[in-house]
């Protein structure tokens, strides 16, 4: 199943992509007095609900999907059924109360960064306001010349997990979408100047502030749920600024797997439905380059993940 939030009310409103490419508005879809009626009314609270929201939502859609043509027609006519290029979408969790991004993961990209490789994962939070969603405009703030993409693959979880093993670790994830982790990386020069261990936090930490800005984390368009994605390390990541592949890299280059990933910080945070881990970006970011690449208001960066979809933004002048 591939949910959606729909831009339809302040906050959105949960939904589907069918089989056809359409959009299934879940609420209007439900079919009055059934347990369908109960759903809630975002992707996040379907998430809380536990696994019984999600196998509800996903009733609903194989439902809807076994319709014949006129059960479908009249869904159309009363707005629960839409075309998915009339349909403007948010990210599919727009409000994740936390979001964790994990950083220097690929090993191609540490290599173009420089230095070793972590023995552990790496990660720091972002800002629940930088969240915008697929086809809404990157605002590019005057005081940033340097933005950089950085596609990733993020991880939607749909249990609480805390304190978990890495073989347990993926049962508490709800599913994938895609991410692009915009960065501003004005500020990375005072980290590659740092001469002490105070300059160096002092810098990193300004430098990480530069990826904090509003709709500096796109996401969706959807999130396909884990029967849709059964082995995550076989994904294909490419991110393509104005057409032209910038990176292209398989998920299975992460130099620590999703499961343990989440498991080393499950030691420390305590996640729950609806939660994002951004699992990291591969070799080809703007600054790794060399001439360097920057995006520009103009600009479309596009973020592709087979069997979730297409991440789609423009850049645009703050």
């Amino acid at each position: 199943m591939k949910l959606v939030t729909i831009d339809a009310i302040p906050g959105g409103t949960a939904g589907a992509m069918v089989a056809s490419g359409e959009i299934l508005h879940l609420g209007r879809a439900a079919a009055s007095g059934t347990i369908e009626a109960w759903l809630p009314p975002t992707v996040r609270g379907i998430l809380l609900a536990g696994p019984e929201g999600l196998e509800v939502a996903h009733r609903l859609v194989r439902r809807v999907e076994n319709m014949d043509a006129n059960g479908q027609e009249r869904l159309r006519r009363l707005g629960a059924l839409t075309r998915l290029d009339a349909t403007p979408l948010l990210a599919p969790v727009p409000d994740p109360r936390l979001i964790l991004a994990a950083g220097r993961a690929y090993r191609s990209h540490v290599q173009e960064m420089g230095g070793g490789s972590p023995p552990h994962p790496t990660a720091f939070l972002k800002s629940p306001d930088s969240v915008t969603g697929p086809g809404a405009r990157i605002p590019v703030s005057a005081r940033t010349a340097q933005v950089d993409y950085e596609g990733e693959l993020a991880v939607v979880f749909g249990r609480t997990c805390h304190g978990v093993a890495p073989e347990q670790a993926l049962d508490h994830v709800a599913g994938y979408t895609i991410a692009n982790d915009v960065s501003a990386r004005d500020w990375m020069p005072g980290v590659l100047a740092a001469c002490t261990a105070a300059e160096g936090r002092q810098s990193w930490e300004t430098n990480i502030m530069g990826k904090q800005f509003p709709g500096f984390t796109p996401m969706g368009p959807v999130l396909a749920t884990r029967d849709e994605v059964p082995d995550p390390s076989s994904l294909q990541l490419v991110t393509r600024l104005n057409g032209r592949v910038m990176q292209s890299a398989s998920v299975g280059d992460l130099i620590h797997g999703i499961a343990d990933t989440i498991a080393h910080f499950s030691q420390w945070y305590r996640f729950q439905p609806g939660d994002i881990l951004l699992t990291g970006t591969p070799a080809g970011v703007g600054f790794g380059r060399d001439p360097q690449v920057f995006m520009r208001p103009g600009d479309t960066v596009e973020v592709e993940i087979g069997g979730i979809g297409v991440l789609s933004n423009d850049i645009a002048p703050a």
